[in-house]
């Protein structure tokens, strides 16, 4: 079954190009100039739409505030946020949001390739688990893709989800920094390795209100580990 992806950006000329350059690679494109719209076809397509892909700077409602609306959904829909801002406080500022990766404009279109299949691989290998990680009192069902901590739900973008996934499936290792981007964000990522330390911020936010103490330890000079004693 195809791939369908939702685009959307109001500039006609790289509309038209992405789409087109997408439907080459065998995708279904669905598209959308405004914020209102996006919501609207998001509503109407949202059993098909695998992927977003979504220009910060929209006329009426701005990609921040659709992203915003769709994560209050609850929805883990994976979004590649496309944005002429290289500021860090600004992607930064994307990522809180719940994007799940971003794209800096002007980028070749090669590079939005591979960060759609890397997060579609990530996506789709997610969606096959039937496993049930136990620690503590922390349970990831990956088969349902939820998280809990002592009955509580925990609320997680897509890539936060991938995150805990692994370092559960590691649970005890002091893995690096690099080794989480490969793991978690693909080979292929070419974007700031300081991009671990903000999802691991965002997982420490949503996780350690229900602990007793920090789950995600700080391995001086390594990385990041699960800690063994999360209860």
């Amino acid at each position: 079954m195809k791939v369908t992806i939702l685009l959307v950006e109001d500039e006609d000329s790289l509309i038209s190009y992405l789409q087109q350059e997408l439907q080459f690679e065998d995708y279904d494109v669905i598209t959308a100039t405004r914020g209102e719209d996006t919501l609207e076809q998001y509503a109407a397509h949202k059993d098909e739409i695998s992927l977003l892909i979504l220009d910060w700077m929209l006329p009426g409602l701005d990609g921040l505030a659709v992203i915003r609306r769709i994560r209050k959904q609850n929805d883990d829909v994976p979004i590649i946020m496309m944005t002429a801002r290289d500021y860090v406080g600004d992607k930064v500022s994307g990522l809180d949001a719940g994007a799940d990766d971003y794209i800096t404009k002007p980028f070749d279109i090669e590079e939005l390739l591979a960060r759609i299949r890397v997060i579609l691989r990530h996506s789709q290998q997610h969606e096959n688990r039937d496993d049930t990680y136990q620690l503590g009192n922390l349970t990831l069902d990956a088969k349902a893709r939820q998280v809990t901590y002592a009955d509580n739900v925990v609320q997680l973008t897509q890539r936060e989800y991938e995150l805990l996934l692994v370092l559960i499936q590691h649970q005890g290792e002091a893995l690096t920094r690099d080794e989480l981007l490969d793991l978690v964000w693909g080979v292929n990522f070419e974007g700031q390795v300081n991009i671990v330390d903000v999802y691991v911020r965002y997982l420490r936010t949503k996780l350690d209100k229900y602990a007793d103490k920090p789950l995600i330890e700080t391995i001086r000079g390594v990385g990041y580990r699960l800690g063994e004693d999360a209860k």
